[in-house]
């Protein structure tokens, strides 16, 4: 018999043997953990990237209610959604094992609550980083009347091209990565599929990724329109044009992040059917003898 508690584990099969069920039952909350306990089981993108990992789940009662992760020391600890209690012990068992966390992403609520505990453990300072919506699909409403155009799978001979745009998104929304033909499998955009939107003379106008389906989810990112080009509904038909393929596939939850910051794109996936499910936090920490270096 089990006791209650925080058990953990280097190893990632060991750990979603025992914690894939939680993480399946809630597949639209959980999608950034199945993506990338995926693809740590895998080989994919986040195996290449894991150093030292940990994987953590809290079981009560014989269930999981809560698990966590990092895959190297200095990313962030990533964990599901806690009480201010659990979020406590969680924090005072880490501590007691010598972890030092650069910092936490999470739900909002749960986010605020480990940062807390932290700095009470550790006497860390923790810092708010930013807030982002996630939005779960209701039910898909195409705008009337849609973009001109076609949506197309992108192809291997669209490659160049598609990295230059998926530089462009990632600069746009401030992250730090090289792209290019060594460096792009081992990307999160590389395990992705895209689809361009195009105006009838074939000219791409506005691009999505999907990222597999897990669990049952998938996940539409990113979207991205050239700046000349917005203003016309081509984010809106492609996002469309995903969201539909992705339900075909047999997807039960269709999500997406975005900046709470851009109400253009928030009206957007609005207008077009998504609801706001919850929001993520990130909290950074920072230690009086030294600045940890950290990352999403």
């Amino acid at each position: 018999m089990r006791s209650d508690g925080w058990y953990l584990t280097e190893d990632v099969h060991e750990f979603f043997d025992r914690a894939g069920d939680f993480l399946r039952s809630r597949p639209a909350l959980h999608t950034t953990a199945l993506t990338t306990i995926e693809q740590v089981r895998t080989g994919g993108p986040g195996a290449s990237t894991a150093q030292d990992p940990v994987f953590g789940r809290l079981e009560q009662a014989g269930e999981v209610s809560a698990v966590f992760y990092r895959l190297t020391p200095q990313k962030l600890l990533s964990v599901t959604s806690l009480t201010a209690e659990q979020a406590d012990g969680l924090a005072a068992q880490l501590v007691a094992l010598g972890h030092r966390l650069p910092g936490v992403s999470a739900e909002v609520g749960t986010a605020t609550a480990f940062a807390e505990a932290w700095q009470r453990h550790t006497g860390a300072t923790p810092t708010f980083r930013t807030r982002i919506h996630l939005y779960r699909l209701g039910t898909l409403t195409p705008p009337e009347p849609g973009a001109a155009g076609r949506g197309r799978p992108v192809g291997e001979a669209d490659h160049e091209h598609l990295m230059q745009w998926c530089r462009e998104s990632a600069e746009f929304f401030g992250e730090d990565v090289t792209l290019n033909a060594d460096t792009w499998a081992n990307t999160r955009f590389g395990e992705k599929s895209y689809t361009y939107w195009e105006t009838l003379d074939g000219t791409p106008v506005s691009m999505a990724g999907v990222n597999p389906m897990v669990g049952g989810q998938v996940r539409v990112d990113p979207v991205y329109t050239p700046a000349h080009l917005r203003g016309h509904g081509y984010a809106a038909a492609v996002t469309v044009e995903v969201t539909r393929a992705a339900l075909a596939a047999g997807a039960t939850d269709v999500v997406l992040y975005t900046d709470p910051n851009n109400p253009t794109s928030n009206a957007l996936y609005k207008r077009i059917g998504y609801r706001l499910l919850t929001d993520w936090g990130v909290y950074d920490f920072a230690y009086a003898d030294t600045e940890p270096e950290g990352g999403r």
